[in-house]
């Protein structure tokens, strides 16, 4: 009598074992989100961190003064920023050398360099350079536009080089000047595909914006980090830090959203 046939086991399918290891992740997660719920000093924690008390003394101030600034010094930052990153990104392009050097040295030198230096540089080199205390949303503007405009303008120097060539000389066989034909046509062309990127920087330069409380601010000129701070030091709690960090939300988080769209769409145009 011959042995029976020894039958293979068989193997389980790649798709059925990533979707094994998958499951196993989310018990994993599952497991340590119910320990560190038991062990928790939920008491503890929300005095520290969610005093609706001391949280309730923030408003209206926390709107009307400090979120209000942090809004304001960003959008001055971005506005200077862009029209600064404009110029360098064409001067970058030009075919006239020392203007491609000078703006290479700038990107580098503000890309390089940290924001808080950036601040403090200006804060006291200012001050040296023309005999007189500049104001503080004067420092604010130049500090976030260097920092902002050396990084917008690689961003747009890629955008004018994604616009093809066609169009700049199209525009040119018709008559047009370089520069009618860069203002009307190139330059237009290259927001539309570089509005995502410019979007995230006006994302950094609200967060940089918080660098502000380094210069000594008066109570109507506090943004929110500076707010939280005092508010922090005066209630030896942590629930203004949380309230401020809710507040950068309302601002970044509508921003992200945009974003994503605007790369949506941009993604279903091509």
């Amino acid at each position: 009598m011959t042995d029976a046939a020894v039958v293979p086991k068989k193997r389980m399918s790649p798709r059925k074992r990533a979707a094994l290891v998958r499951y196993i992740q989310y018990a994993v997660l599952v497991l340590v989100i119910v320990a560190l719920a038991l062990v928790a000093d939920w008491g503890e924690i929300r005095r520290a961190f969610a005093d609706l008390d001391i949280a309730s003394q923030l408003f209206p101030d926390v709107i009307l003064i400090a979120l209000k600034n942090t809004i304001f010094y960003t959008a001055c930052g971005f506005a200077f920023g862009l029209a600064l990153g404009l110029v360098l990104a064409l001067m970058r392009l030009s075919s006239v050398g020392p203007y491609r050097w000078i703006s290479t040295g700038i990107i580098e030198l503000f890309r390089g360099l940290p924001a808080l230096v950036v601040f403090l540089v200006l804060g006291l080199g200012l001050s040296l350079a023309f005999g007189v205390q500049p104001s503080n949303l004067t420092i604010v503007t130049l500090a976030l536009g260097l920092v902002g405009g050396a990084y917008m303008a690689e961003t747009i120097r890629a955008g004018i080089q994604a616009v093809p060539k066609g169009q700049y000389e199209a525009a040119r066989t018709l008559g047009m000047t370089h520069t009618r034909a860069m203002v009307t046509i190139v330059i237009p062309q290259a927001f539309r595909i570089i509005l995502p990127p410019l979007t995230n920087e006006l994302i950094l330069l609200t967060k940089d914006s918080s660098l502000v409380y380094i210069l000594g601010l008066s109570l109507d000129e506090y943004e929110l980090t500076a707010f939280g701070r005092e508010a922090m030091n005066a209630n030896a709690n942590l629930t203004p830090m949380v309230t401020i960090a809710l507040c950068y939300l309302l601002i970044t988080v509508p921003l992200s959203i945009v974003v994503r769209r605007m790369e949506a769409k941009s993604g279903r145009a091509r």
